[in-house]
């Protein structure tokens, strides 16, 4: 009896905490995680970490120089200009003919993206929108995805989906006829420690890190992967709210979620986890996203991911051994997840249609380009 009314008492004294999803109102911020965790600095560099960010120069990969800041379109009476000014950066449609032309401007207050291009955000009132302009590596400014080319317009809402892969929180503003409502002051740009480790509050205040904080590579391997899937799997109907997912949560909590058939229809933009399921490397190991990527540092060579190949396969196992030799030694990531255009994420400038090239996830045997 003694022992039984103990167990209370412990139990009242040392309540069972769990990680809870970050909120704005909760977050500490990397700042706080790396004053004991410094060795991870390297993460607040990678694609997740800045995936967006506030406007700068140097985050901000078009050019503003005259002759460089211009997209023409279709329409020749339509055409778009990027302005760098010490109030901020805009971007402007100018409509019609000199000397009887019409303007819009709208500035950037938000940079989404930073490897394969950028998209820009801008404010309303508490209402978000993307810019009518993107600019693309390799390509520069070109119309953004979902825009029509020719066409004035500035109204594509950005929706709590869409901010949920691309920051780490927004507050809604509750409205029954639109979904792009948000109080601005709350935003929480980037991809933080505590999207994956969970709100980090409760460690920082009370000390309890084993409880309140997760550790991915702690949980099993099928939960691992939700986490990653969360973004990297595509969009699915939201069963919950944006901004609730806990690291360790089955995802088919927040998703409706069904099984896709082994095929090729899943695109290479944003269904990472989704093709790697189909892959006979996957489906006959414990590997995980992580065997591949270490998210705390950049990772941006090909020829070392394709040393993780090596972990299991040897280059004599290769079909095409007898011919190239030890040539093949780090080109397993380009022949066995070549990069492919994507066919969902499309901008059409001047009669030509423009798609990322995006690395495949499905691993396997293509064939020879």
């Amino acid at each position: 009896m003694l022992l039984g009314a103990a167990g209370v008492t412990v139990g009242l004294i040392a309540p069972r905490y769990h990680a809870e999803p970050m909120r704005p109102g909760d977050a500490v911020g990397d700042t706080a995680c790396l004053s004991c965790h410094s060795g991870m600095a390297s993460f607040e560099q990678t694609a997740h970490r800045l995936t967006s960010t506030l406007p700068t120069r140097a985050s901000i990969q078009g050019r503003f120089t005259p002759g460089e800041n211009v997209l023409r379109t279709a329409n020749p009476n339509l055409y778009f200009r990027m302005d760098s000014t010490a109030t901020g950066f805009y971007e402007t449609a100018i409509m019609g003919r000199a000397p009887d032309t019409s303007t819009r401007r709208e500035r950037m207050d938000i940079v989404t993206g930073v490897r394969k291009g950028q998209s820009y955000l801008y404010w309303r009132g508490d209402r978000l929108y993307q810019h009518p302009v993107s600019y693309w590596a390799g390509f520069g400014w070109t119309n953004s995805p979902g825009y029509r080319d020719g066409v004035l317009n500035f109204d594509r809402s950005i929706y709590p989906r869409c901010l949920e892969c691309h920051s780490s929180g927004f507050q809604s503003v509750a409205d029954s006829t639109v979904l792009n409502r948000y109080q601005p002051a709350g935003a929480l740009l980037g991809i933080t420690c505590e999207v994956c480790h969970g709100s980090g509050e409760r460690s920082v205040l009370s000390r309890l890190r084993p409880r309140a904080i997760v550790n991915p590579a702690r949980l099993p391997r099928a939960r691992q992967m939700d986490a990653c899937a969360l973004c990297h799997s595509g969009i699915a109907p939201l069963r919950t709210a944006p901004f609730s997912f806990v690291p360790g949560q089955r995802l088919e909590k927040r998703f409706d979620l069904s099984s896709p058939p082994d095929t090729g229809v899943a695109d290479v933009h944003g269904n990472q986890v989704a093709l790697l399921e189909r892959s006979a490397c996957f489906r006959s190991s414990q590997m995980t996203c992580a065997t591949c990527h270490d998210v705390h540092r950049e990772q941006r060579d090909v020829a070392a991911l394709a040393g993780r190949c090596l972990a299991c396969h040897t280059p004599e196992s290769c079909g095409l051994f007898p011919r190239e030799g030890n040539r093949l030694l780090g080109r397993c990531v380009d022949c066995h997840m070549p990069l492919q255009p994507s066919q969902i994420l499309v901008s059409n400038s001047l009669g030509h249609q423009l798609r990322p090239q995006v690395r495949s996830h499905w691993i396997k045997v293509y064939p020879d380009p």
